[in-house]
């Protein structure tokens, strides 16, 4: 039997399969907590320990690994107007298996660039005019990304004509970047494919080495790409056995909802919409993950007044650290939400 071994590096569990490579069986799995706190390879190893005691031949299986640990994929997007090249370029980040942590349009300013630091994406997408269109916001914005020493990677994805000049200004500048097919090429048109790779290949690059998350130069080896976008492409196998599919993803820091349908011949008539409609679709919603976020919808519950203390005592908010008490109990306390930190 030839072994192939599965890892999601999440960013709550470590979660590990032996898989039949030819029979497509499932062997043996583990879980760990991911150990972001002191490698992230340490989960790894107590798992591959847990798939060994099932079958030594693990020791020499193929591993092949995606990652959402440390926060995932956090993608910034900058384009012109925000009904066009920012909503497509938003929709080509979820497509990817990225986080949209940002959002900025009318291109990017000295003012706007700051902001966008203070987001901090992992990737910025970098988008603007139609080909042979306005080619003004795009080169501005390249133009700002190297004037201010911009470093974390930059897929750029706009108007074909001005691709060349845009490379140019952010090789100037030291800027990290990769050149995609236009994410809109003309109104009415989306072409997220070139871009959806040219993130991945960001993200392998870049990403998994430069979020630290492990000294052990295998954790990059191994990782071919990123969580969600893994999913997002298993969803499109399963729709192209069964037909439509939806998929909701319940994880630690987040809920992912992927699809994958075929569309109404009239919904799909790309001249009604700016950025078309696309078959293929994610979204991600960063408040309803099951153990990251379990303290503020624990504190929305309290403020709702659906949670309450000991004996039912109700709970009210203040002090300087931000916590609840014991309503009229003067000393502050660490409150039931302890029990639910990561």
């Amino acid at each position: 039997m030839s072994l192939l071994v599965a890892v999601d590096f999440g960013s709550t569990f470590t979660k590990a399969i032996a898989v039949d490579s030819g029979s497509g069986e499932l062997v043996a799995r583990a879980e760990h907590r991911t150990t972001v706190d002191t490698d992230v390879m340490d989960g790894w190893h107590a798992c591959r320990a847990v798939l060994e005691e099932t079958d030594r031949g693990v020791k020499n299986a193929e591993v092949l690994a995606c990652s959402s640990a440390g926060g995932g994929l956090r993608i910034g997007v900058v384009g012109n107007e925000e009904l066009v090249t920012a909503e497509a370029g938003r929709r080509v980040a979820l497509s990817s298996g990225g986080r949209v942590v940002a959002v900025v349009s009318g291109g990017l300013t000295a003012t706007s660039q700051k902001e966008l630091r203070k987001d901090r994406p992992d990737v910025v997408l970098l988008l603007g005019g139609t080909n042979g269109g306005n080619s003004a916001v795009l080169l501005k914005a390249a133009e700002t990304l190297s004037k201010y020493k911009w470093r974390k990677p930059v897929v750029v994805a706009g108007n074909i004509d001005t691709q060349a000049e845009v490379a140019e200004l952010l090789t100037a500048g030291d800027v990290p970047h990769v050149v995609a097919d236009n994410v809109v090429p003309e109104i009415g048109v989306f072409a997220p494919d070139s871009a959806r790779a040219a993130i991945r290949e960001m993200f392998l690059r870049h990403v998994i080495g430069g979020k630290h998350l492990s000294r052990d130069p295998a954790f990059q080896e191994m990782v071919r790409a990123a969580t969600p976008d893994v999913v997002l492409r298993g969803v499109e196998v399963l729709a192209g056995l069964h037909g439509d599919v939806a998929v909701v993803d319940i994880g630690g820091a987040t809920t992912d909802v992927h699809s994958v349908v075929e569309l109404d011949p009239e919904d799909a008539n790309l001249g009604r919409e700016v950025v078309a409609t696309h078959p293929v679709t994610r979204t991600v919603e960063g408040d309803l993950g099951m153990r990251w976020n379990a303290v503020p919808v624990a504190e929305a519950g309290i403020q709702a007044g659906l949670v309450t203390g000991p004996d039912g005592l109700p709970l009210e908010f203040g002090g300087t650290g931000g916590q609840y008490r014991l309503a009229g109990d003067q000393s502050w306390k660490e409150l039931l939400l302890a029990g639910l930190s990561p």
